[in-house]
């Protein structure tokens, strides 16, 4: 294993010119990217209904194309999925990631083309252990197995021969061979689709392996170590897995889970985080001082960018990359080799750097709260929640919030609901540090009222 942990980090660190490349000439990946998608869709129904054939620059593509969000796409969408195709993509499109719903509908179902899996999902799956492993030079990750957590898929519609499922369960199911071969458990297991049985035979199997790497999402991640302890008896997750090195993670914030994970995993671990979504794989932390994410942009992926004021209104059209400032929420409009056209994802974003391009997620387009001018976005409710958490060792599983409005005498307020892993031992002195937080956090968004 030590031979194929040699010959496979070099092969990773390779990919690392190109990533350098993007970096220091991002327009002009951008652009040719752009013309790229822009020539695919010219001969797909919405490419001849838009006149891509005349679409020379961003400027004819802005003035012709509109944005779009998923109930636009949908009527295109529901077609595909009944097998029709070049629609939206001009090669075949059988796979759908299914994603939380609008309010109209319970789910969205995003096609998923061959291009998007093998020039965008796949490509940061790659390129995300080429970073690590050129900022971990001496790692060993390739000498055990990587423990892969996802979700299931089935199939959609078998007379048109199209399949819906989680985005990390499409992306399990068309991994390329050498992954297959140093990834565990078995596909059976992994993309099974009730929970408790998988966690349970993931655990019963993956303990007496020799895993090095973890990729998953937090919560269910946690199930899972919770699980391997109580099946062996051990104190923490290093004894299970002492060459435990890495744990690759997205899809929701890892700040409430940092300490339980401190906990169960202790002595020296690298946390990596991804941004990555059923759209598209988006983002890498690419440095292992600094939890802000490279934006990735030549995974097929052209990008556009809302500004929003601080109440979540557009204050603008869309921008294209060159133009975007840091330390401004926008909101990510994309166009993607799967056919999204300027397709707005929901997701908020702001720009820590522009040489080169970093971002941190701040939340979601409508998942904030504004009841009161005072601006509460995901972003700063999870910041207000670690330092309280800090304060008083508490440890939080999930968390919701909501606006109670004025009523009568009694002043408007935010109510709390906070599901604690370890509950804290003054209740009230957690809320006050927690409602101190958030004054300091939206301390220029916030009005003052009278008690």
């Amino acid at each position: 294993m030590t031979l194929i942990n040699s010959v496979i980090s070099w092969f990773m660190k390779k990919r690392m010119h190109q990533i350098e490349l993007f970096m220091k000439y991002p327009q002009d990946v951008q652009d040719e990217w752009f013309k790229k998608l822009i020539l695919a869709g010219r001969g797909t129904e919405w490419g001849k209904k838009y006149d891509y054939a005349s679409i020379n620059n961003y400027s004819d593509f802005v003035s012709r194309v509109p944005m779009n969000d998923y109930n636009d796409l949908k009527p295109y969408i529901d077609r595909l999925r009944n097998g029709e195709q070049n629609l939206l993509w001009n090669s075949e499109v059988k796979w759908f990631a299914k994603s939380s719903g609008t309010t109209s509908d319970k789910s969205k179902f995003i096609p998923v083309s061959e291009e998007a899996l093998d020039e965008c999902h796949f490509k940061g799956g790659k390129d995300l252990l080429s970073i690590y492993c050129n900022n971990n030079p001496d790692t060993q990750i390739f000498s055990g197995r990587l423990l892969g957590m996802g979700g299931t898929h089935f199939p959609d519609n078998p007379e048109a021969g199209t399949f819906v499922g989680d985005v990390s369960a499409i992306i399990m199911e068309n991994l390329p061979t050498w992954v297959e071969l140093i990834r565990t458990p078995d596909l059976s297991i992994a993309l099974m689709s009730e929970w408790e049985s998988k966690i349970e035979k993931i655990a019963q199997i993956t303990r007496l392996e020799n895993v090095t790497n973890i990729t998953g999402v937090p919560s269910w991640t946690m199930v899972l170590l919770k699980r391997v302890l109580e099946i062996t008896g051990k104190d923490n997750i290093k004894e299970v897995w002492p060459n435990l090195e890495l744990f690759i993670h997205g899809g929701v914030s890892f700040s409430p889970y940092q300490n339980q994970f401190s906990q169960l995993i202790p002595g020296p671990m690298n946390y990596l985080e991804t941004y990555n979504a059923s759209e598209g794989f988006f983002g890498i932390q690419d440095r292992n001082d600094a939890d802000d994410m490279l934006l990735m942009l030549d995974y097929g992926i052209f990008y556009e960018f809302l500004p929003l004021n601080i109440h979540g209104q557009h204050e603008s059209e869309a921008i294209p990359l060159e133009q975007v400032r840091t330390g401004i929420n926008y909101a990510m409009v994309i166009s993607t080799n799967a056919g999204l056209w300027r397709y707005q994802i929901g997701d908020t974003v702001t720009f820590t750097s522009t040489e080169p391009y970093r971002i941190r997620i701040t939340g979601r387009t409508k998942n904030f709260i504004n009841a009161f001018g005072e601006e509460l976005i995901i972003d700063n409710a999870l910041k207000g929640l670690e330092s309280a958490c800090e304060k008083t060792g508490a440890m939080i599983n999930e968390f919701t919030a909501a606006p109670v409005y004025f009523s009568g005498k009694a002043s408007g307020a935010h109510e709390w609901l906070i599901e604690f892993e370890k509950e804290p031992a003054d209740l009230a002195y957690f809320s006050e540090l927690l409602d101190n937080a958030l004054k300091a956090l939206n301390s220029e968004a916030i009005p003052q009222y009278g008690a």
